[in-house]
This record gives C-alpha cells, structure tokens and sequence, in this order.
C-alpha cells in the first residue's frame, strides 16, 4: 500500500491565497489615485475660485471662502468615496495581487531558467502573422468554396441551356434538308412537266434561299 502510494505522482500544490492587504502594485495605484485627486483640489484654488465671482469676493470674502471649502471638501469626499466603490465592486486588489504574483513567478521562472512554452518574441514572423491570418484565412476558403459551388450550378443550367438550343437548331436544320429535299423532287417533276422557263427560275430561287438559310441556321 506504501509502495502503491509512493508511486503515484504527487498532486500540485493549492495556489496560495490572495491577500485583501493592498500589494505594492495596489498600494501604487491607491497613491497615484491620491496624487491625482489632490493636484486636482489644488488647481481649483480659492483665488482662481473667487475670480469667478468678484462681486462676493470683495463684499463677502469669508462666505465665499467657506463654500468654496465646502465644495471642494464634497468633492474631494465625493471622488475618494466612488474610488473606494469601485476599488471593492472590481476586487481590484485581490486582482493586482494576483498579478504581482504571476509576474513575480514569471520572473523567477525565468531567473532560474525554465520557459513555459515558447515566448511569442522568439518566433519566427511566418508562425505568427499565419496564427493572425488563420481565421481570415478561413472565413475566406468558406467563401471561395460556396462562391465556387454557385459557379459550377449556374455554369451546368447554361451548359444545358445551350444543349437545348443546340438541339431545337439541329432539328430546325434537319426539317430544313428534308424541305429543300422535296422541293428538289418537285422541281425535277415541274422540269419534266412544265417547259416554261419562267416558272423554273422561280422554283430555283426559292431553292436557293432556302438553302442559303438552311446554311444560316447550322452557322
């Protein structure tokens, strides 16, 4: 039972906790928060306040001065309020010490040498415009497919389309030598029969037209 115990490869470690204590990327961005929002109530200062308003500046100094206090007060309380929301909605702490934690295994990863993987800097450009390209390239092959389907279908109704037409002018050529044909034998009996001239010529031209668009008709 030891023995079948020792064998079997031991399970990964559980991945350690994330601490709610603010990490030095989360403290960093808690500070950079509170640089900004005081740079912000200090541009609004109170001469620059009271330039806007003259009138209660040079009659009613002390009042403007408190409710310019009361309101950048308000705002600043305002905005560390809806930063402090928003920080606890998003977990945004637990999410930087996440990340602190990841970058500071990559970087003992690669302290100590070992790649998971192959790092996408170190392919060659081909495999990686391809794994860009392979969708678009894809999406496009579908379409060439369909595209090429629709050709082949509209290209076989034309190819009997023409058939059809091809044999609606065989069988008009062949009713055509069979009239010229018996036209033929009547004028060899209109020959023997008849001795005017006249109506021989005539018998003749219709012949010659109706060969002519029996020649025609096969072009």
């Amino acid at each position: 039972m030891a023995d079948a115990q020792a064998g079997r490869s031991p399970s990964p470690p559980p991945l350690p906790p994330v601490a709610q204590t603010p990490g030095p990327r989360a403290a960093q961005f808690q500070k950079l928060f509170g640089d900004a929002l005081n740079h912000t109530i200090r541009t609004c200062s109170y001469s620059k306040f009271s330039a806007c308003f003259p009138t209660p500046a040079k009659y009613a100094s002390q009042t403007l001065n408190s409710i310019w206090q009361q309101i950048t007060t308000k705002v600043e309380a305002s905005a560390k309020k809806e930063f402090d929301d928003i920080m606890v909605e998003r977990d945004v702490v637990a999410g930087l010490n996440e990340l602190e934690r990841l970058v500071g295994e990559a970087r003992s990863r690669k302290e100590r040498g070992v790649e998971a993987g192959e790092p996408p800097h170190t392919l060659p450009p081909e495999r990686l415009y391809l794994a860009h390209l392979a969708p678009y390239l894809r999406q496009t092959e579908i379409d060439l497919e369909s595209e090429l389907k629709r050709l082949q279908f509209e290209n076989e109704e034309l190819v009997e389309g023409v058939q059809g037409q091809r044999e609606e002018a065989e069988k008009l050529v062949g009713g055509l030598e069979t009239f010229i044909a018996d036209l033929e034998r009547a004028n060899e009996i209109m020959s023997n029969e008849v001795g005017g001239s006249g109506v021989k010529r005539e018998v003749v031209d219709v012949e010659q037209e109706l060969r002519a668009a029996g020649r025609e008709a096969k072009l």
